[in-house]
């Protein structure tokens, strides 16, 4: 009977203590001041690379307005989805992604792994681009802008061996201080002035690409305002069924990239939410932010690049876009194009910082949360693992150069291994299991209730539901199967 006694008080005590143990975890962890600082962090995340240099190519492509009606669809519906079900996984948990799906539902950890393996594909290849990024900026602050539109800059600078090396370092640095400084005086401080920024530059850029005009060799005249027309008025010429379902999967894709879903970034950044804080209002303000600067992207990079190089110029995506259409661009204009060109890259290494700032955070919160490490030996053994991934990265395009078949038939060196099984398969794998895993296991109403909290409405709650528990799982398979080079028929 005694014995039963003390077993019972020590249960008791036991369950007490690990209940305080947990309520002062949370009050220990990091969170934002404000709603304010959760939006810009956030924004910034979203807008990277991705934003500047594929929406424009893929709206270009995929009959311009068309796209864009189809983008901001998806984005108010299953980008929504995505992106409350991650924050919200993030507050309720107070967790990093390693560790937030285990508690959600021990036997899902492996879905946590998965989400934190993301990031740390993408940091090392990122922070190369960070790299390349900083050349060109440099390039056009010291005058050099006519040289980097030269034909064999770019191919030139890459292979070279100890360049890209150093720039890389540096990019890298810079990530891992503001990383190291922690949320507050970190990463919120440093969103807060860069954002604003950010925004201004790509507002400026934009309206000046709307008042360019050129004449070429043939005596064509182009203006940007023409290119402005291609850019937002849909083409339904030669649309088949197959074509729409292109369409309506590359803007998925394009999410993906847009919202910084599936990568376990907004569930860290989640779990950084004060409870009292409206998740609704917050989660709008991104959509909203991310979906302008999106299009704002597609007005500064469309209409020049139409008025320089026809309709030819924009059929280039992705790097070839960015450093190798868009420098001679800049060199068309003149003495103007050095100025306007230091102004783009600029622009584009803020975003590319505060997009790899989030990368980063994704991967130190979580060594972090499961290993008990300080923020310092955490960023220092992330830092370490992107250094010697993105040095990898660096050598396949010089000692360690070789191509590869990708199974949706490209040719690939290291970086774009790292990227298609990050973005091809890792990504949609995650959003399927966490679709799985809200929708069908812990049930919708775990999420709603988060996102309610405090009194806050949720105003496409019956939306929501529906997209998590059928509609987006189908969605993501069909992607996934598209990606991997299984499904060919749309």
């Amino acid at each position: 009977m005694i014995v039963n006694s003390v077993k019972s008080q020590y249960n008791r005590e036991y369950i007490i203590s690990e209940g305080v143990e947990e309520i002062m975890e949370k009050q220990k962890r990091n969170s934002f001041s404000g709603s304010i600082g959760f939006v810009l962090a956030a924004a910034g995340s979203a807008v990277g690379l991705g934003n500047i240099w594929r929406f424009p190519y893929l709206a270009a492509k995929d009959g311009g307005g068309l796209y864009l009606v189809i983008y901001l669809i998806l984005a108010l519906t299953f980008g929504f989805t995505l992106l409350v079900t991650e924050i919200a996984i993030g507050r309720k948990t107070k967790q990093s992604p390693l560790t937030a799906y285990s508690k959600l539902q021990s036997k899902w950890g492996f879905l946590g792994v998965l989400a934190c393996l993301v990031p740390i594909i993408i940091l090392p290849y990122y922070c190369v681009i960070g790299g390349w990024v900083l050349k060109y900026f440099l390039a056009f602050l010291t005058g050099e802008g006519l040289q980097a539109a030269g034909d064999d800059y770019f191919t030139g600078f890459i292979t070279q061996e100890v360049s890209p090396m150093v720039l890389l370092v540096i990019f890298l640095a810079v990530v891992s201080i503001i990383i190291i400084l922690g949320v507050n005086n970190g990463i919120e401080k440093f969103s807060k002035v860069l954002m604003p920024v950010l925004i201004l530059l790509v507002l400026g850029i934009a309206i000046f690409s709307l008042t360019i005009s050129h004449t070429d060799d043939q005596g064509v005249t182009r203006t940007g305002l023409e290119g402005l027309k291609i850019y937002v008025v849909p083409d339904f010429s030669g649309l088949t069924v197959k074509g729409f379902f292109t369409v309506l999967l590359d803007a998925m894709g394009q999410l993906f990239f847009s919202l910084s879903v599936a990568m376990g970034i907004m569930v860290a950044y989640g779990s950084y939410v004060k409870d009292d804080d409206n998740l609704v209002r917050s989660i709008n303000q991104i959509e909203i932010f991310d979906t302008v600067v999106a299009f704002l992207a597609g007005v500064m990079i469309i209409p020049a690049v139409f008025t320089f190089m026809g309709r030819e110029g924009m059929e280039a995506s992705g790097p070839s876009l960015m450093f190798v259409s868009l420098p001679k661009v800049f060199a068309a204009m003149g003495k103007v194009g050095n100025v306007i060109g230091c102004l783009f890259f600029a622009m584009v290494l803020f975003a590319a910082l505060t997009s790899a700032i989030s990368v980063m955070e994704a991967v130190v919160s979580s060594l972090m949360d499961k290993f008990h490490l300080s923020r310092l030996k955490a960023s220092l053994i992330e830092m370490g693992i992107a250094l010697i991934g993105g040095i990898a990265v660096c050598l396949g395009y010089n000692k360690w150069y070789f191509e590869f078949k990708l199974p949706n038939g490209a040719t690939a060196q290291i970086l774009d291994i790292m990227d298609y099984l990050s973005n091809n398969l890792f990504m949609p794998l995650v959003a399927i299991g966490t679709c799985i895993l809200v929708g069908w296991i812990i049930k919708p109403k775990t999420i709603v209730d988060e996102v309610e909290k405090g009194g806050a409405k949720f105003g496409r709650r019956g939306l929501y539901i529906v997209m998590v528990k059928y509609i987006a799982p189908v969605l993501l398979v069909i992607l996934l199967l598209k990606s991997v080079g299984i499904l060919t028929i749309i």
